[in-house]
C-alpha cells in the first residue's frame, strides 16, 4: 500500500509542476526512491518513460488552453517548456495533428492523453519464487545496439535484433565463445532521462578469451534478483517482468540499484511450454 501512496504522491507533485521545470531527482525524492528506481518503475508500470508521459501531459493541457483562450501561441510554447515556436508546432502537430492556430478553431478535434493513477491490486494467487545472487564482475562478449525507449521503440527494436543475429549466425558464434552454454540480453547503460539504452545479445566469456571481433564490456559486481521463468518465449517471460515490478518491487523492501538488466537464456526450444529462463534485477535494500 505504501509504494501506491509514494507513485500517486509522484504524479500529483508532477501534476502541479507541468508548466515549471520538473526535475527527475525532485520526483523520485517525493516518492521516497532513487531517480532511476522511480523512472524503471513508472516505465514499466505504465508503458511511458516519465519524460514521454510529461511530454505527452503538457501537449494536451496545451491544446485545452489555446481551445478556450486567446493567450498568443508563444506564451503557451514557453509556458509548457519550449524553447520557440517551431520546436512547439512540430510536436503539438506529432501529437495533435494539426498546427497550434488550429486548434483555436470551432469544433476541431483534439487528442487529449488523460492524467495516469494507479490503482491497489491484490493478487496473491500465485507465489513469485526468486532468489539472491551475489555475482562478481564478469566479461561480457557480443553485439550490442543503441535504442531509444520513447513510445516503446525498445520493444520493437529489441525482438528485431535478436532475428537479425540468429539468421546472421552471430548467436551461434557468440554460444562457442561462452564460457557457460547460456545466452544473454543485457540491457546495458541505460540512460532513463534521455530514453536511451543500451542493447548486448551476448555470453559470458573471461578476460582471457579471444572476442574474434565482437564488442567486450564488463558487467559490475552486483547482488542479483533471479526470477525463473516457465513457458513459451515471449510471452511467459514477459510475464515475469510485469510481476516483477507490479507485485514483487512494491512487496519487499528491494529497490533496483540502476545497473544492467539481464535475460538468461539456455539452449532449447523457446517455443515450448516447459522452457526455462532467467530474469536478473540488481538490487539493493532500501
Amino acid at each position: 500500500m505504501e509504494w501506491l501512496i509514494q507513485m500517486k504522491n509522484a504524479l500529483d507533485y508532477m501534476e502541479l509542476k507541468m508548466t515549471e521545470t520538473l526535475r527527475i531527482e525532485e520526483v523520485a525524492e517525493v516518492a521516497f526512491v532513487s531517480p532511476f528506481h522511480f523512472q524503471r518503475m513508472f516505465s514499466m508500470l505504465t508503458g511511458f518513460t516519465v519524460a514521454d508521459y510529461i511530454r505527452k501531459r503538457r501537449l494536451t493541457l496545451a491544446a485545452q488552453e489555446l481551445a478556450v483562450s486567446k493567450v498568443r501561441v508563444l506564451d503557451v510554447a514557453l509556458k509548457y517548456g519550449y524553447d520557440s515556436p517551431e520546436s512547439f508546432a512540430k510536436a503539438f502537430r506529432k501529437a495533435h495533428g494539426i498546427t497550434p492556430s488550429a486548434a483555436r478553431k470551432s469544433g476541431v478535434q483534439l487528442k487529449a492523453f488523460p492524467r495516469i493513477s494507479f490503482h491497489l491490486s491484490l493478487k496473491g494467487d500465485q507465489d513469485m519464487d526468486y532468489k539472491i545472487v551475489d555475482k562478481p564482475a564478469f566479461t561480457v562478449i557480443g553485439k550490442s545496439m543503441e535504442v531509444t525507449t520513447r513510445d516503446g521503440e525498445n520493444f520493437r527494436r529489441i525482438p528485431q535484433f535478436w532475428d537479425e543475429c540468429n539468421e546472421d549466425g552471430t548467436s551461434d558464434k557468440l554460444i562457442e565463445l561462452a564460457s557457460s552454454r547460456e545466452w544473454l540480453g543485457i540491457c546495458m547503460c541505460m540512460d532513463m532521462e534521455k530514453e536511451m539504452l543500451t542493447y548486448w545479445i551476448g555470453v559470458e566469456g573471461t578476460p582471457e578469451t579471444d572476442a574474434q571481433g565482437y564488442e567486450t564490456a564488463i558487467v559490475p559486481a552486483a547482488s542479483w534478483a533471479v526470477f525463473r521463468s516457465e513457458g513459451a518465449l515471449p510471452h511467459a517471460i514477459q510475464g515475469v517482468w510485469q510481476r516483477i515490478y507490479q507485485e514483487w518491487f512494491p512487496g519487499t523492501g528491494y529497490e533496483h540499484t540502476g545497473g544492467p538488466e539481464i535475460e538468461l537464456y539456455p539452449p532449447g526450444d523457446t517455443s515450448a511450454e516447459d522452457y526455462v529462463c532467467e530474469v536478473w534485477i540488481p538490487v539493493m535494500k532500501k
